[in-house]
């Protein structure tokens, strides 16, 4: 099943990055638009890694942790990665700190 826009006869649809496909009112600003979502979405794809790679870092702590007779979970070092991220980025850092969290660790 096609996902695509139809057109009307005799018309082309809109190309990639069109002010249509963008929201844009103008070429310009659409292609500017294209290059900024390219950008994002390269940015998300290193996000993403890094995050796997936090998540990675945070295992082998826990497993440490937990082989030395240690608990899986450190509260007071978990209260300042939440100051830090609430710090840097205000409330909504907290809210994003709380998912790296539980990403690296589970729930608890």
């Amino acid at each position: 099943m096609s996902t695509e826009t139809p057109t009307a006869p005799g018309t082309t649809p809109p190309a990639a990055g069109t002010a249509a496909e963008t929201g844009a009112r103008t070429p310009q600003a659409a292609g500017i638009i294209t290059d900024a979502r390219q950008r994002i979405d390269d940015l998300d794809g290193r996000i993403i890694g890094l995050v796997q790679e936090r998540m990675a870092v945070s295992a082998v702590i826990q497993r440490e942790r937990l082989t030395s007779g240690g608990r899986r979970v450190n509260l007071s070092r978990e209260m300042e990665i939440l100051a830090h991220y609430r710090d840097q980025l205000g409330k909504p850092g907290t809210a994003l700190a709380m998912t790296l969290l539980e990403l690296s660790r589970g729930q608890i």
